[in-house]
């Protein structure tokens, strides 16, 4: 193996700025950059086609609500049940009881993004229903931003040094020092990477699409996105201890349906809509 010091060492510290009790994580920013700027986008779009802003700011609270609680679901019920069965009360508040039996604030540890994604899926029907707005109409467009919203998320996972990749002697290799001090996979970036350039390929087929056909940006979504996901776990190591010896891991299993949702929806012949 080379040299230690001819990688590049990360130890960044998990606040940028601190204020008495009050500190600003370089993780939460990065979740509010997520949403910043997808709305920045999805505003265009709303103004490209005749939608009100008033629809828009409405989506992006039953957006917001619905990742939180997906995502918080996902990894409590996906990664994390054989403690959360037991701990229901832990889900839902950001407290967990020591030893002792004393309270204690912790944050929420865990948040999964396939949970996510059931969340927000599950915000939009809603929506939908409540706005009496399209469905696959908003789908098509969401996807657009989310992308990018999921690249600026795991780019807070490389700040908090989670998600970390395998061991390698690329030259690229990270060594993650508040974690140990083996050369690694920076899995993070390569996800946020090629959630970037799946961003880019989604408003190139959104601007040239003259004659939409309702779910095939959806579809190409997700298997893109999922696809990249799915590859991309070869390099992670396990997130929970269940996934040792496992042929694919839980990532992995959790993104098959999202791929064959997606193929269906490429593969069904809707009547396309046509453009005003």
């Amino acid at each position: 193996m080379q040299d230690l010091l001819s990688y590049i060492i990360w130890d960044p510290k998990p606040e940028i700025f601190k204020i008495g009790s009050f500190g600003l994580r370089y993780y939460s920013l990065c979740w509010l950059l997520a949403f910043a700027v997808s709305y920045y986008f999805m505003l265009k779009v709303f103004k490209r086609e005749g939608k009100s802003q008033d629809l828009l700011d409405k989506l992006t609270i039953y957006i917001f609500v619905g990742t939180l609680i997906g995502a918080r679901l996902g990894h409590c019920l996906f990664y994390d049940f054989a403690y959360y069965k037991d701990h229901i009360l832990e889900i839902f508040i950001p407290f967990q009881k020591d030893a002792s039996g004393n309270w204690h604030l912790t944050g929420f540890t865990g948040l999964a993004s396939h949970g996510g994604a059931i969340g927000i899926l599950t915000s939009l029907w809603l929506f939908s229903r409540n706005t009496k707005t399209d469905f696959m109409w908003i789908t098509d467009r969401l996807v657009l931003v989310v992308p990018i919203a999921g690249a600026f998320i795991r780019l807070g996972n490389f700040f908090n040094s989670e998600m970390i990749g395998n061991p390698s002697e690329l030259p690229w290799a990270i060594i993650f020092s508040n974690i140990d001090n083996i050369p690694r996979h920076p899995a993070q970036m390569y996800e946020a990477i090629a959630y970037v350039i799946i961003f880019i390929i989604m408003w190139m087929l959104y601007q040239k699409n003259q004659n939409p056909v309702p779910g095939k940006l959806f579809g190409i979504f997700l298997i893109l996105l999922f696809g990249a996901r799915f590859v991309i776990e070869y390099v992670k190591i396990d997130q929970v201890d269940f996934e040792a010896g496992m042929l694919i891991n839980m990532g992995q299993i959790l993104s098959i349906p999202f791929i064959l949702l997606g193929i269906f929806l490429l593969l069904r012949k809707p009547k396309p809509v046509k453009s005003k």
